[in-house]
């Protein structure tokens, strides 16, 4: 058996002995050295080369989130951020995440033997994770790596170099395709049929590129598309009554998408100052038919920054979202994301009519669902009910709550994370006829698990990378 070397990061020295106690209760890991600021954390990095890094957001001298960024500069290992859940260290966390950390826990509460364990739980299970991806991306890498060898020891006939062009593009490319789900008909969805394994091809299909990837599945892309993108804590105790609703008051909104900020060019003295005057405090106004929800756990909130921010202000449709965070944690990441998307970003609050052009995140410790109002509108409720699939908010139970709306035309995204949440709803709702599926490609997901899952279910439409999801959902929702 593999043990994995950890570097334990943290000023405190208590803390670092607890984290190490937790972590070597796992006979698969094992503490090989400690750091008690970033200074010292990059120089250990450097010389040690660990499999795996904790890293406290706050300390003195440097603070982990600037060694995040010097860390990674240079190296990809897995760094996985302690964070206390004052507002600051909230703050850099989300920054953290952004900036190419692999997960975050809480830091664990000194006084209570309970909440120890379970940091330590957690802990374990995304560092087992961080080490798993590593090994999948290693394989994948040599894979085509092979497929390289293989197509420069290929010889190609006199009578076939006019088509060399078309043969190296086909060999070199990635293997990962999708094999395109059966849309269900009225008479399948009657008989209870499931979804036959060969789709249903259409009599005159549109003219599509097809990417062939490394798992012999397919997913198209039309070239019009990329055309078309350059145009266009713990829960309250008293439940939902005690949350407090986020206001902004600022000036008139845009129609036009504002550049994308490149974050890993941000430099240790913080973040661009980006001008976000042009944000109202509510959404647009008026009627809507469509809708966009969307999943996302492991590096979801760098993979919502990279969505979000190609998203425009006048996008004719409400964003819900679920990614799987602590409490008090979503507050930050929205108040972080209304920074960077031209949409206007809220934590998700009970009772909410939803608006276009507005990006609404579900609070951590909370489930979120879609209902309709007497009058027609569609509203945001909250609840503590159980855990679903181990998590609260659960993105199966936000999709389930959009089965009854067929009037709407629901666009349904599953992004990079660990685990199969959301790929059960979403096959059930494409069974009823949603077939706007979208699922992050393996090349550029954090961890390849919700996507795989609804791959596996045969319900995806459209498997791409990261930054092609944007562009084709607002070709899909204009």
């Amino acid at each position: 058996m593999a043990v994995y070397q950890v570097l334990v990061v943290d000023d405190s020295a208590f803390m670092r002995k607890i984290v190490t106690d937790l972590i070597e209760v796992d006979p698969e890991f094992k503490v090989q050295a400690t750091a008690s600021n970033g200074k010292e954390a990059i120089q250990k990095t450097l010389e040690l080369k660990p499999d795996v890094i904790t890293m406290d957001v706050e300390m003195p001298e440097m603070n982990g989130l600037d060694a995040l960024k010097t860390i990674m500069e240079g190296s990809s290992v897995p760094v996985i951020m302690l964070s206390g859940i004052n507002e600051q260290g909230m703050k850099e966390t989300i920054m953290a995440l952004e900036a190419g950390a692999f997960d975050f826990i809480r830091k664990p509460s000194v006084v209570h033997d309970q909440d120890i364990a379970q940091v330590g739980k957690a802990l374990v299970e995304r560092m087992r994770a961080a080490m798993e991806e590593v090994k999948r991306k290693a394989e994948r890498k040599e894979s085509i790596k092979k497929l390289e060898i293989a197509r420069n020891n290929t010889v190609i006939p006199p009578s076939q170099l006019l088509k060399k062009d078309r043969l190296t593009k086909e060999m070199i490319e990635p293997i990962n395709k999708t094999v395109l789900p059966k849309v269900p008909t009225s008479e399948d969805r009657n008989a209870g049929v499931q979804g036959r394994k060969q789709p249903i091809i259409p009599a005159y299909p549109p003219k599509v590129e097809r990417t062939i990837t490394e798992k012999g599945n397919i997913a198209d892309h039309n070239p019009s598309v990329r055309a078309n993108a350059d145009k266009v804590g713990k829960p309250p105790e008293s439940l939902l009554d005690s949350r407090k609703e986020i206001k902004q008051s600022n000036a008139s909104r845009p129609t036009m998408v504002k550049p994308v900020t490149n974050f890993a060019s941000e430099t240790a003295a913080g973040s661009p100052q980006l001008n976000t005057s042009h944000k109202t405090s509510v959404g647009l106004e008026g009627p809507f038919n469509q809708l966009i929800a969307i999943g996302s756990s492991t590096g979801g909130p760098r993979a919502l920054k990279t969505l979000l921010e190609k998203l425009p202000a006048d996008l004719p449709a409400p964003v819900i979202i679920v990614q799987h965070m602590p409490p008090n944690f979503t507050r930050s990441l929205a108040q972080r994301l209304n920074t960077f998307s031209p949409l206007h970003v809220v934590e998700a609050e009970d009772g909410m009519i939803l608006k276009k052009g507005t990006a609404y995140i579900a609070p951590g410790g909370f489930h979120l669902r879609v209902h309709k109002t007497a009058d027609g509108r569609f509203m945001l409720k909250l609840s503590e009910d159980q855990q679903v699939n181990g998590h609260r908010p659960s993105v199966d139970t936000l999709f389930e709550s959009l089965l009854p709306f067929t009037s709407l035309q629901r666009h349904l995204v599953l992004l990079t994370g660990m685990g199969s949440d959301g790929a059960r709803m979403m096959k059930r709702l494409y069974e009823a006829g949603v077939t706007s599926t979208f699922a992050e490609n393996e090349e550029t997901c954090v961890v390849y698990g919700m996507p795989r899952s609804a791959v596996e279910l045969q319900c995806v439409r459209h498997l791409l990378p990261l930054q092609e999801i944007a562009p084709r959902l607002v070709q899909a929702v204009k």
